[in-house]
């Protein structure tokens, strides 16, 4: 793959851009802490604004690394981030990124979420070259995998006992889009 890192992205309602320090405060208040967003994620929601901050602080830093992908999803009208979209795993060999997201609840079911991950499809196969792209959900969390279909992945089945997040070991629904299906369309 070749890698751009967390480029800027701007689709009709959103940008999707690199966090900073002065993001901290709006991401604890609009999905950091919020019980509903981290029922089916591997971190509680958080508490204190510190976790937050080292949390972000942690992105940060990595924005030097050309693979690391983390977006602020911020609303164009509102100028700060309401959640995040990145690549939590990657495997060079097969050429395979999975995206993770999440987004605060007063903004679910408004299409944020769908438009920020169609977003990232294209940069992912045009730009970074990648040849699959995928994500899971767990089935108790259906709304989720509703956002994958929206853009155009496919679903692959259902792993029992594969994963794990808040509530414990759980079954994970797989997702995925093929580069040479991308570029069929």
């Amino acid at each position: 793959m070749k890698h751009k890192g967390t480029v800027t992205i701007e689709t009709e309602r959103l940008i999707l851009r690199k966090f900073v320090e002065e993001d901290t405060a709006a991401a604890f208040r609009n999905w950091t802490s919020d019980e509903k967003v981290t029922e089916f994620l591997r971190w509680p929601a958080h508490t204190d604004i510190g976790v937050t901050e080292r949390v972000v602080g942690e992105w940060i830093t990595e924005y030097e690394k050309p693979d690391f992908y983390q977006w602020a999803i911020v609303l164009k009208n509102q100028k700060e981030p309401i959640g995040t979209i990145s690549v939590v795993g990657m495997d060079e060999r097969t050429e395979k990124v999975h995206i993770g997201y999440c987004i605060g609840s007063n903004w679910w079911h408004l299409g944020y979420t769908s438009e920020a991950l169609s977003a990232i499809i294209p940069f992912f196969f045009r730009e970074v070259e990648a040849k699959r792209i995928e994500s899971q959900h767990d089935p108790e969390n259906p709304n989720s995998g509703k956002v994958m279909e929206k853009c155009g992945l496919l679903y692959e089945g259902t792993l029992r006992k594969a994963d794990w997040s808040n509530r414990g070991i759980v079954d994970a629904c797989v997702y995925g889009m093929l580069a040479s299906d991308y570029f069929k369309e």
